[in-house]
């Protein structure tokens, strides 16, 4: 028998309408009663719905990194262009936004491309050059 799966998905019963014809079998067996249906779809209808929750950018997860790290507000406003230093963070923040970032990406930065780090924008472009190294 194939299984089939679906992932990201969701489905309304509602529109699932299956009409069978179930037959019973009843064996005997010291006792004991087995009971087997066999079902025969004559209408399937099936609706599918998916809504797909954008991907965020690399950009967008350093912006949440260094908030978390910084402990900005989440209504602040981050951009590409935003200097860690004018955020307030001084060299260990800057260090504990690198280790965040490395986390979350499952990647490695080096130190001299760490302490050139110095906008959200550069961060980004460095986590996406490190990963397109890394893919095959």
């Amino acid at each position: 028998m194939a299984t089939n799966s679906i992932t990201g998905a969701s489905f309304s019963m509602r529109s699932l309408r299956l009409h069978f014809n179930p037959t019973l079998a009843l064996h005997s067996s010291y006792g004991r009663r087995n009971v087997s249906f066999s079902l025969q779809p004559r209408s399937v209808r099936l609706r599918v719905s998916c809504a797909a929750k954008p991907e965020e950018t690399t950009t967008e997860k350093v912006c949440k990194i260094v908030r978390k790290q910084l402990a900005l507000p989440d209504d602040s406003n981050l951009t590409g262009e935003s200097k860690f230093a004018s955020l307030g963070a001084d060299s260990l923040d800057t260090v504990e936004i690198v280790m965040g970032l490395e986390e979350e990406f499952g990647i490695a930065v080096e130190e001299d491309s760490a302490q050139r780090i110095t906008t959200v924008q550069e961060a980004a472009d460095l986590i996406d050059e490190i990963l397109q190294k890394q893919s095959p």
